[in-house]
C-alpha cells in the first residue's frame, strides 16, 4: 500500500511541506566575558553526559530522544524513543 493511498487525503497536501528538524546536544550558561574569549580549540562544557540520550525538535517541539551515530564518517541520529503529547 503506497503512502498515498495510506493517508488522509485531507493531510496529503502537507507530507511535502518543509520543517525543521534539531537535535539539542546539551547546553550551558556562560557569562559574556567568557562567551568573548571562545576561539578556535576551546571546549565548552555541556550539562549533559557523553552516553545522556540528545532532545530532537521539530519546529522547536520536542518529539523524541535519540543516540548520536556516525554513519558512512557523518553524524547522524538514531532514535530511541517516540514521544507523545505530554511531553
Amino acid at each position: 500500500m503506497s503512502t498515498a493511498t495510506a493517508t488522509s487525503p485531507n493531510l496529503e497536501v502537507l507530507l511535502d511541506v518543509p520543517v525543521k528538524l534539531s537535535v539539542e546536544l546539551g547546553s550551558c550558561l556562560l557569562p559574556m566575558r567568557e562567551i568573548l574569549q571562545l576561539a578556535p580549540g576551546s571546549v565548552v562544557p555541556l550539562d549533559r553526559l557523553a552516553d545522556t540520550p540528545v532532545d530532537i525538535f521539530v519546529n522547536q517541539k520536542l518529539i523524541a530522544r535519540g543516540q548520536v551515530v556516525v554513519v558512512e564518517e557523518m553524524f547522524g541520529i538514531k532514535l530511541t524513543e517516540l514521544l507523545g503529547k505530554s511531553a
